[in-house]
């Protein structure tokens, strides 16, 4: 059985909050602070619990492990949303991920936090494609653009407190507590989805369409995990195991993504293509930021740190403009995010440049984090109007699954630069070469994004 969409609505201001989405909203904008939180509190807080539980040889493998399982997770999820609908990803994810928190909040050792972070990546990377079909079963495609720029928002005020927050969890009551201090949350969150998966849980997808291979997702999530451990431990046998990692994802994404997405001008290859393009040029940036800033510019850590804080608040300012204008071209606004995350990122390499202000570094904050916020938003709202209702699942997880994968190979390529061509103390030579390079990926993905305007016709 299928679901016929409601006769589109005109978006207002209180479209979230209405009685048939106020729950919805609730649920998913909770979820989605929740893992936000988790995120950035973790990378706070890691060098104190990597130090308690003697594991500093495997300092990267936390985030190594949230990752891999985050890349499976969007396979598995994207299958059985596109089988049996969102429900059982809605109920299971946060399950897994509270499952996550618990392991890692009690853990003993190193071994218990690794199974624990693999938990929390399996449960974020189930939620993410699951809430995905929830918005497109649940809002019309003119509200859609208003859900995406509260997500957006639902990111800002982990990104301003959350550091700070785990900062003093972990300095007052333990590392633990950032982990155990949202278990509560997530229950209430999962409670609230409950009346919403009552909601729809008659909705069956179409007959199937295009599905993704899980062995596919487990060698490329394998591969990520080799590039990764070798761009942080340079050697010829790194370099040997690095090359490997690199072909087994190349081959891996041939049957996890759509056909022709190096090549597809219109459909929905272009737009998988689009957005692992943006998010790559981005993640390369913001991590690399806060580096430049205190090897080139002498900035103490928070000061280093605040561009962040920046870009999070112009990200959720440029998706709040678009929500607020949802007839607005979205091809055109995914072109001028490029452009905008392009000019982010040129002015990113004049910071790496000694005789250039700090202070330019928060103007290239504020201009890629809006461009990420308008265009973002509009390339989900593009995929779901361009994918087959029976494929949404296999679209959103290779959504996913591009940003991810391209963004990890985008902060590896940093990390060999870095540590081939200059140091931690002295970055900036390689920074000018990364960003020039994250210039280039922006000017090919404006390019062709324009390319996709033109050949759909639009």
């Amino acid at each position: 059985m299928t679901t016929t969409a409601p006769e589109p609505r005109s978006p207002r201001s209180s479209v979230l909050w209405s009685p048939e989405h106020r729950t919805t909203t609730a649920g998913v904008l909770l979820l989605v602070t929740l893992m936000a939180f988790e995120n950035l509190g973790v990378a706070t807080a890691m060098p104190t619990m990597v130090a308690d539980l003697d594991g500093g040889g495997l300092y990267s493998w936390p985030f190594t492990a949230f990752l891999v399982a985050s890349v499976v997770a969007t396979v598995l999820s994207g299958r059985v949303c596109d089988r049996r609908g969102p429900v059982p990803s809605l109920l299971g994810g946060p399950v897994v991920f509270l499952a996550g928190l618990l392991a890692a909040g009690f853990a003993p050792n190193m071994a218990v936090l690794l199974a624990g972070r693999f938990l929390q990546g399996l449960g974020t990377g189930t939620v993410l494609v699951a809430t995905s079909l929830l918005i497109a079963l649940v809002f019309t495609d003119a509200e859609r653009p208003v859900i995406y720029a509260a997500n957006a928002a639902a990111w800002v005020l982990p990104a301003v407190v959350g550091p700070s927050v785990a900062g003093v969890v972990t300095d007052t009551v333990g590392w633990r507590w950032v982990f155990h201090g949202l278990v509560p949350l997530v229950v209430v969150g999962l409670g609230l989805l409950v009346p919403v998966t009552r909601r729809i849980a008659t909705y069956r997808p179409p007959p199937r369409g295009r599905v993704a291979s899980v062995p596919a997702a487990v060698t490329a999530a394998a591969g990520v995990a080799a590039l990764t451990w070798a761009a942080q431990h340079p050697s010829l046998l790194a370099l040997g195991y690095g090359a490997a990692g690199l072909a087994s994802v190349a081959f891996a994404l041939r049957r996890l993504l759509p056909a022709g997405t190096l090549t597809d001008r219109g459909g929905l290859g272009g737009l998988v293509r689009s957005r692992a393009l943006l998010a790559s040029t981005f993640a390369g940036m913001e991590a690399f930021l806060p580096l430049t800033m205190t090897g080139v510019h002498g900035y103490g850590p928070a000061l280093a740190g605040l561009p962040l804080t920046v870009s999070a608040l112009s990200w959720s300012a440029g998706s709040a403009v678009q929500g607020r204008f949802p007839d607005w071209d979205r091809d055109r606004l995914v072109r001028a995010g490029f452009v905008l995350v392009g000019t982010g990122v040129v002015l990113f390499g004049c910071v790496a440049v000694p005789g250039c202000p700090g202070w330019v570094a928060f103007v290239a904050a504020v201009v890629a984090g809006a461009g990420m916020g308008m265009a973002f938003p509009s390339v989900q709202v593009l995929m779901l109007r361009r994918a087959a209702e029976a494929e949404r699942g296999f679209a959103s997880s290779a959504m996913q699954l591009g940003d991810w994968v391209t963004s990890a190979l985008v902060i590896g390529f940093g990390g060999v630069l870095l540590g081939v061509f200059g140091s931690a103390a002295a970055p900036g030579g390689p920074i000018v070469v990364l960003a020039a390079s994250l210039t280039f990926l922006a000017a090919v993905g404006g390019a062709l994004a324009g390319a996709r305007r033109q050949g759909s016709g639009q």
